[in-house]
């Protein structure tokens, strides 16, 4: 059944040129004098425009080295097709408008290269405006026209009442519509891989991630980790496209240890605490993930517990034939008897060891009575607690327990709906033991 797809929030994009022209005739080698103070408004507006066109060149220039850098210089070509993209806001959004539309207005299941193409172009616009070598010097810009303009227009007040007015108009719009292009991007990005026919590979998924911890934007995530082990597979049959239901606990979709990192630490550094603990929720926490875990790690020493008698019995046969004080039946069973023993008794202390170890754990520890099982299972979800209890909380030690407020307590009750325990008394530092 067609899911709904999300719809990125509308907004009139004006060029970034246009908003953050004239820096070079506000700069501080222009110093106020009587003649700068007489001008009008209208020659300041005219000298505004002239500069405009070195501002729109230099963002212009500045595409370049951005997109070389994120498509790794691959294609020649490419780089100077992206920077004439990016040369203004208007084709920032038709850039991205080409590569959602391909996708969404495919009336048959799109081909995973048409998606990945959509969201690499979200990921060239997102390099673009966080890149740190443009953002100092729209900052820089932006600050420069902030003070600089607003006094020199101010000045003019009497003749004209509306330009202080109007020039701080300016530099707010100027703030909302980076932000609006930050939004625009992200909803983009979550309407191409929320698309109904849209399957979801790991590959489009790590980029997904990739997209939104570039825009520090993780309220999604949790919401596509889930729908990577749930988005019912489309099926194409006669030219009509049905969906079967997957099965979420199924190994295949368990989302790789270092895709959930890097969802979790943005949403740890942009404060987001619901996005944390939903993405702790949809990962680590869910079954497809602990199984695979159970393949991954638990193959090799369940081998091993099966080999151990066949390879203890070989041994057993070859020192019976070095002795001759009993019959060489005899001789077996006692060696393969002290093999095993001598095998189980060890492997059971570094089970107990490996299980019951805690120097890894700072803040959150397993509740008493939790089954040793159960904690090597899960340790990955208690440590990505650990992470966000360790993020929330106060930084110095002998400050911590001492955390209140709303969103602490909601997160001490949900570590411990988990069992475990936040800040154990007993473990903490300067408590008896």
């Amino acid at each position: 059944m067609p899911r709904p797809v999300a719809v990125p929030r509308p907004g009139q994009v004006c060029q970034i040129c246009d908003s953050i022209i004239g820096r070079r005739l506000l700069s501080p080698k222009y110093p106020l004098s009587a003649r700068n103070i007489t001008r009008t408004q209208a020659q300041i507006g005219q000298k505004l425009w002239q500069v405009g066109i070195v501002q729109r060149r230099m963002l212009a220039s500045a595409a370049i080295p951005t997109e070389k850098a994120a498509s790794g210089a691959s294609n020649t070509r490419e780089p100077t097709t992206a920077s004439q993209e990016l040369s203004s806001v208007t084709n920032m959004m038709t850039y991205l408008e080409k590569g959602k539309s391909k996708v969404l207005s495919n009336r048959r299941i799109p081909p995973e290269a048409d998606v990945s193409a959509a969201l690499k172009a979200c990921r060239v616009v997102a390099d673009y405006i966080m890149d740190d070598a443009v953002q100092p010097q729209i900052s820089h810009m932006v600050n420069e026209l902030d003070s600089a303009a607003s006094e020199l227009l101010s000045l003019d007040s009497t003749n004209s009442p509306q330009s202080s007015k109007s020039s701080s108009t300016t530099f707010s719009d100027l703030t909302a519509q980076v932000k609006q292009i930050i939004d625009k991007i992200s909803d983009t990005a979550y309407s191409v891989v929320s698309h109904p026919p849209v399957f979801i590979t790991p590959e489009l998924l790590k980029l997904y991630v990739d997209i939104q911890a570039r825009l520090g934007k993780p309220q999604t995530l949790p919401r596509v980790f889930q729908m990577y082990a749930s988005k019912p597979m489309p099926r194409e049959a006669a030219g009509s496209i049905s969906y079967v239901n997957p099965n979420p606990a199924k190994v295949a979709n368990a989302i790789d240890a270092k895709v959930i990192d890097t969802a979790l630490d943005t949403a740890i550094e942009t404060r987001n605490l619901d996005a944390a603990v939903g993405i702790i929720e949809n990962t680590y926490a869910a079954k497809a993930f602990i199984r695979s875990k159970l393949i991954r790690q638990g193959i090799l020493p369940a081998g091993t517990f099966a080999a151990t008698p066949i390879a203890a019995y070989i041994l057993a046969t070859n020192f019976s034939s070095l002795q001759n004080t009993m019959d060489g039946a005899t001789a077996t069973n006692v060696a393969f008897a002290g093999i095993l023993a001598y095998v189980g008794f060890t492997a059971s202390i570094g089970i107990v060891a490996l299980t019951t170890a805690n120097d890894q754990m700072r803040r959150v520890t397993w509740a008493p009575g939790m089954p040793l099982r159960i904690r090597w299972m899960r340790e990955e979800e208690r440590a990505a607690l650990d992470k966000i209890a360790c993020a929330w909380g106060f930084q110095e030690k002998w400050r911590q327990g001492e955390e209140e407020g709303a969103d602490w307590d909601a997160l001490r009750e949900y570590i411990g709906q988990k069992g475990m325990v936040l800040d154990r008394t007993e473990l903490m530092e300067g408590m008896d033991r």
